[in-house]
């Protein structure tokens, strides 16, 4: 294949990562999950070592395609009319992305219920189905002030996600979601926040009350469900909630 085939294809690829990554943005707001211009979505560049995220300023409910950036691994914006964006998002962002080939989305999110639990001792509790996609598959990040030193904490950021899992809880801070693409991170993202919800709601009544699941039930319940959605985790719900969303922009 000729690199001019290869760029075109990047070209045509990117603009579908655009999209998506948009689209991801609004049905965020559309839930209320967003936290004004403090919480960043981001999905990495076919063939690039870059990313798009939203400029800094811009609530999740504005962003279309045409106003993402594209920020390289380094920090730089390499395109976009708006040349500032969240410095923490490079932190986490850029880290990811430079140590998970693997990972071409990263969501993070501060929701009450996200938050609530990220300020829990026991962490997220197996509790519910929802909280059984993350069974032995969630990652603890200690709080360590604002995200904004990419040596010390981007480096402790890493070693804390691990090699395979694709959610983190930020403790005393909130959640981040990857995946192979924008879909499978707005679906681990979506199952987190029902997962934190259903606990936060349920420790109401006292946590010697709660019911968790048993470890060999837990481990079989998550691998059912990793199994059911085969290899392309949260398409089928995307496309769904797509379908029935009128989006601010033509698509």
């Amino acid at each position: 294949m000729t690199n001019a085939i290869c760029k075109a294809i990047n070209k045509i690829s990117a603009l579908s990562v655009k999209e998506t990554l948009a689209k991801c943005y609004y049905l965020f707001a559309k839930k209320g999950m967003d936290d004004r211009t403090y919480t960043h979505l981001s999905a990495r560049v076919p063939g690039e070592k870059a990313y798009y995220i939203y400029p800094l300023g811009m609530l999740f409910e504005e962003v279309t395609p045409d106003t993402l950036i594209k920020v390289d691994f380094d920090g730089n914006i390499i395109e976009g009319s708006e040349q500032i964006f969240n410095a923490t998002g490079y932190v986490i962002h850029s880290s990811i992305y430079a140590a998970r080939p693997d990972v071409n989305a990263v969501f993070h999110l501060h929701t009450p219920a996200g938050v609530a639990v990220s300020c829990q001792k026991q962490g997220l509790m197996p509790l519910s189905q929802f909280s059984l996609h993350f069974y032995n598959r969630l990652s603890y990040h200690t709080y360590d002030a604002l995200n904004l030193n990419i040596d010390r904490q981007g480096d402790l950021l890493m070693t804390d996600l691990g090699p395979d899992n694709k959610a983190m809880i930020l403790q005393n801070h909130g959640t981040v979601t990857c995946g192979i693409n924008s879909e499978e991170a707005l679906f681990y993202m979506l199952f987190l926040e029902e997962a934190c919800r259903v606990q936060i709601q349920a420790l109401s009544a006292g946590i010697e009350n709660m019911l968790k699941v048993p470890s060999d039930i837990a481990t079989e319940a998550c691998q059912n469900m990793t199994d059911f959605e085969k290899n392309k985790i949260g398409v089928r719900d995307f496309k769904a909630m797509c379908r029935v969303t009128q989006f601010p922009w033509h698509s």
